[in-house]
C-alpha cells in the first residue's frame, strides 16, 4: 500500500486516531498516536521520539546511555503495509514504525529495521523466511484484595476450560482474523487460566508484526470480558510458565520449495534444515539473552519443565531447545518445520526473530551439524553424557544470559555497537533491580507488563 490507500481504508472504516507503535529493549510496547487528518504528512515526516525510549528498561528506570538521554530525536515512521483498523478499539487503527534517524537512515538501535537487515542477508543466499510465534497466556481476574487469580482450576486440554474461555477466545479469534491473522489451532493448556493459540506462518516482517498484533488484541479483548490476558513467562510461581515458541522454515526465493524437506532423511529434515539447527544451539546460550529476555523468563526456563533448559536438539522431543516438528499427514513438505522452545513474549520479537535466523544462516555458511539427535529428556542423562554430545545447561538468570550474549561475539557484528550496549545495559538493570525486590514484586509487575 501507499500513503493514499492508507488515508482511504482508515476515513472509509471511520478512524480517527492511529496508533504508530514500536518494541523497546524491555519487550514493551510503545507508541504515539496522530489523528487521521494529520495522517498523510505523519506518514511522510514521521513523528519525533527521544532516543531515550530504547534505554528504558520494564520499571521506566533509563539508563545511562550517553547516545540515549535528553539530546537527540529520531523519527517513527510507520509502515504503509502493517496498517490495520483495530477491531476491539472503536475508530483506532495501527501501523508498526521503523525508528529513522535524522539523517534519514534507519537508526542503529531500530528493531525492525535490524530485522529487516537479516530478511536482506537470507535473501542474499536465495532463501526466504516462513516463521510464527506460538503463544501460550494466561486469563486472570482481580479479587477482592487486587490479586490476580486465575479464571479457572481445570486441567489441561481439559472441556471445562475450554467452555469457560470459549466466549473471551472466540472474541480473540475474530478480532485475529479482522486484522488478516489467521488463528489454527487453540486449546487450553497446563496452568490454570492458560491458554494457547496457535496462528499460520507467514514472512519473517509479518511474523514479528503479527506478534506484537497478538499481544495487543489478546490483552484488549480480554479487558472487555473483564480479565487481565499476561503473557508474562511465569504469571505465578507454582502454575506452568507462558512460552512463545518460534515455529520457522526455509524457503527457495520463488516460495515454492520447503529448503528444509528431505524425504530420504530418517526425520525428513535436509542437510539445509541440520545446518541450520545447529547455528541456533552453537548460539544458543547467548541468544536466549534476546529470546527469553526478562528475569522472569528464567523461573520457566528449567529441567523437566517442557520448556527446553538444555541445548539439545531432536524429533519430537519437548524438551529440547530445538524440535522437528512431525509433519501434517497429507501436507507433509510444506508443513515441516522446526520449533525454538526456548522463547518466551518478554521479547522484542524483532530483535529475537532476526537473531535466531541469522544464527541459523551463519550454521548454513559454515556447514556445521548439530550433533546427535536426542529422543530423550536431556535431564535424565547424567552430565558425562550430555556432555559427550555437546549438550549444555541453557542460563538459569537472566544476568548468565547476558554474560554468554556479550561472550559470543557473533552478536558484536550482528547487532552493532549502539544496540548491543543498550540493550545488555537495559537487561543488566532489570537483572539488578528484581534482585533487590521480593518474588512478589517480580511476579506483580512481569504479570502486568506483559
Amino acid at each position: 500500500m501507499d500513503i493514499e490507500d492508507v488515508v482511504r481504508q482508515a476515513e472509509e472504516a471511520g478512524v480517527e486516531l492511529i496508533e504508530f507503535l514500536f518494541v523497546d529493549h524491555a519487550g514493551t510496547i510503545r507508541g504515539k498516536l496522530t489523528h487521521v487528518d494529520h495522517l498523510r504528512s505523519r506518514m511522510t515526516g514521521g513523528i519525533g521520539l527521544t532516543p531515550a525510549m530504547m534505554a528504558m528498561n520494564m520499571l521506566d528506570q533509563l539508563q545511562p546511555i550517553p547516545e540515549m538521554g535528553p539530546v537527540g530525536e529520531v523519527r517513527l515512521i510507520p509502515d504503509p503495509d502493517s496498517f490495520r483498523v483495530l477491531p476491539y478499539s472503536p475508530g483506532v487503527g495501527s501501523m508498526m514504525c521503523d525508528l529513522i534517524s535524522l539523517s534519514h537512515e534507519p537508526w542503529e538501535a531500530c528493531p525492525r529495521s535490524f530485522l529487516k537487515s537479516v530478511v536482506r542477508q537470507a535473501e542474499q543466499m536465495g532463501i526466504g523466511v516462513m516463521s510464527t510465534y506460538e503463544d501460550e497466556f494466561t486469563l486472570a481476574k482481580l479479587d477482592e484484595n487486587g490479586q490476580y487469580v486465575p479464571i479457572d482450576e481445570a486441567l489441561c486440554f481439559s472441556s471445562i476450560a475450554m467452555d469457560v474461555g470459549n466466549p473471551v477466545i472466540l472474541d480473540i479469534m475474530r478480532a485475529l482474523k479482522a486484522q488478516g491473522i489467521q488463528p489454527e489451532q487453540y486449546y487450553p493448556e497446563l496452568g490454570h487460566g492458560q491458554h494457547e493459540l496457535s496462528i499460520s506462518p507467514t514472512d519473517l516482517l509479518t511474523a514479528a508484526d503479527n506478534q506484537v498484533r497478538y499481544r495487543e488484541t489478546v490483552r484488549a479483548v480480554a479487558k472487555q470480558h473483564g480479565m487481565i490476558a499476561s503473557f508474562a513467562p511465569k504469571p505465578f510461581a507454582n502454575e506452568a510458565g507462558n512460552g512463545a515458541h518460534i515455529h520457522f522454515s526455509l524457503w527457495d526465493k520463488e516460495g515454492k520449495q520447503n529448503l528444509f524437506w528431505d524425504p530420504a532423511d530418517r526425520y525428513k529434515l535436509s542437510k539445509t534444515g541440520y545446518q541450520f539447527a545447529a547455528g541456533i544451539l552453537r548460539h544458543l546460550p547467548g541468544l536466549v539473552a534476546l529470546t527469553c529476555a526478562s528475569v522472569n523468563s528464567y523461573r520457566r526456563l528449567n529441567p523437566r519443565s517442557w520448556s527446553s533448559a538444555y541445548t539439545a536438539f531432536g524429533p519430537d522431543n519437548r524438551e529440547a531447545a530445538v524440535r522437528i516438528a512431525s509433519t501434517f499427514w497429507g501436507n507433509e513438505e510444506k508443513s515441516m518445520n522446526m520449533e525454538l522452545k526456548s522463547s518466551d513474549s518478554s521479547a522484542n520479537p524483532y530483535l529475537a526473530l532476526g537473531a535466531v535466523v541469522a544464527a541459523g544462516l551463519e550454521g548454513i555458511r559454515n556447514d556445521w551439524h548439530p550433533g546427535g539427535t536426542l529422543e530423550v529428556d536431556p535431564a535424565s542423562l547424567t552430565e558425562q553424557e550430555r556432555a559427550a554430545m555437546g549438550v549444555v545447561r541453557l542460563p538459569s538468570t537472566l544476568a548468565e544470559a547476558v554474560d554468554n550474549l556479550e561472550a559470543d561475539h557473533f552478536f558484536d557484528q550482528l547487532l552493532g555497537d549502539l544496540r548491543i550496549r543498550s540493550y545488555k545495559a537495559v537487561k543488566r538493570s532489570e537483572h539488578a533491580a528484581f534482585a533487590e525486590a521480593d518474588t512478589e514484586f517480580e511476579l506483580k509487575h512481569h504479570f502486568y507488563k506483559f
